[in-house]
């Protein structure tokens, strides 16, 4: 799919691996909405920053975690950008908490905004997509939904579900001419890292990641506008981690 001139929906837009990916979609020429729970200036640096590309940028407030907002924000892009040919949804967040720390609110609130967000965004994006007789929708997972991490079983379980979920819609859509795939990011160099002890910013380094390497928010962005584009993959999750899920020891 050629990008110049399409229009793309980022939730989570703001900044980290959100921010990068509308930053990569508008080299593009892709005209980009991008969602924040607040107008803060994480989301007007962004908009700037697009906006010196030439592209225009929308900048839209609401909670993911919300069904009636999730329909809210893509018709509000929809009708923003005039069209929309591409849906990415990065937005999330740590929750921590093991099986006897994790309470059933915070449990439920990781599945709304990781998950049924997802039900609830293509819901109401795929008729404005389907319109233009191509599209794609790209989620974002995490190598802990791959292979697990202690102390976090409710953002371990939400993205673990991402993978099936793309398979599902992928084959659903796929009459539509529209493709699902998902990225699963290893330990990137965003705000979601910055609390990381030393120790174990060592142990990623020396003994976990075998390129010992953290990798960056443009190198998952680029993953996915490359999923945009190829109209040959869907209902595939790309592992970006410098090779970390590749070890057994």
């Amino acid at each position: 799919m050629i990008l110049h001139g399409k229009a793309v929906l980022i939730t989570g837009g703001t900044r980290g691996i959100g921010a990068a990916t509308a930053l990569a979609f508008a080299k593009e020429g892709a005209d980009v909405a991008i969602t924040s729970r607040h107008l803060d200036d994480d989301a007007q640096r962004t908009m700037r920053e697009i906006e010196k590309l030439g592209r225009e940028c929308v900048v839209l407030t609401g909670d993911c975690g919300s069904a009636a907002q999730c329909g809210h924000l893509v018709e509000e892009a929809a009708k923003e950008l005039k069209r929309l040919d591409v849906l990415v949804h990065s937005a999330g967040g740590a929750v921590p908490g093991g099986l006897m720390e994790v309470t059933p609110k915070e449990w439920n609130a990781a599945f709304d905004v990781h998950v049924h967000a997802v039900f609830h965004l293509a819901r109401a994006a795929v008729p404005h997509i389907r319109k233009h007789k191509e599209g794609a929708i790209i989620l974002i997972s995490s190598t802990a939904g791959k292979l697990g991490v202690m102390g976090a079983i409710a953002y371990q379980a939400a993205k673990g579900a991402l993978p099936q979920l793309t398979r599902a819609l992928a084959r659903e859509l796929a009459a539509d001419n529209i493709r699902v795939n998902c990225v699963a990011p290893g330990v990137i160099r965003t705000k979601f890292h910055e609390n990381m002890s030393d120790a174990q910013k060592k142990l990623n380094l020396e003994h976990r990641i075998p390129l010992a390497r953290e990798g960056t928010p443009k190198q998952v962005a680029d993953v996915i506008v490359m999923l945009a584009k190829n109209d040959y993959i869907t209902g595939d999750t790309l592992t970006i981690d410098g090779g970390l899920t590749s070890r057994i020891a």
